[in-house]
């Protein structure tokens, strides 16, 4: 029995290597850029948000900061899915995510630890909506410290590198 729960254990830890982290870069590449299409054909709010946003980003002009958000999104949602320059692409979109429930979606006022939980929600009901943006950076936490996993570009160069 025990030499059977270890061959099991072993295929799935080899086909986790392979496929595991795929979920989370196909769910999180689809998504940010989707978020990142809505940006490039929709227009520029952040200028009313600018002051909300925490420093240094508040001290960047509006314009510079929608460009470097939708192409970050954009072009890090493409890089996910195929697993190219996860690190860094799930790094920026980490502070990209901290930035955006910092200006976006952290409740404008809150007193207590309680006010403050009305926020971790999908909806935003005038109270803020964080809990998606950090179910994000949560799913991006794998990716940033285990890498893309061996269905990946980078994977791939890797091992042409090492030969």
């Amino acid at each position: 029995m025990k030499i059977l729960l270890s061959r099991l254990f072993s295929g799935l830890d080899w086909v986790g290597l392979w496929i595991g982290l795929l979920g989370l870069r196909l769910l999180l590449g689809w998504e940010y850029f989707e978020s990142g299409r809505e940006k490039f054909l929709g227009a520029n709010w952040f200028a009313d948000i600018q002051g909300q946003f925490p420093y240094p980003f508040s001290i960047v002009p509006p314009e510079i900061s929608w460009q470097m958000a939708t192409w970050f999104e954009l072009v890090g949602g493409i890089a996910l899915v195929i697993g190219l320059g996860t690190r860094f692409f799930g790094v920026s979109l980490f502070a990209l995510t901290i930035v955006a429930i910092a200006a976006v979606h952290w409740p404008a006022e809150w007193t207590t630890f309680g006010d403050l939980l009305q926020g971790y929600g999908i909806t935003d009901q005038g109270h803020g909506n964080f809990k998606l943006p950090v179910i994000f950076m949560a799913m991006l936490l794998p990716l940033i410290l285990s890498g893309p996993g061996k269905l990946s570009f980078d994977a791939l160069i890797r091992r042409r590198m090492a030969k």
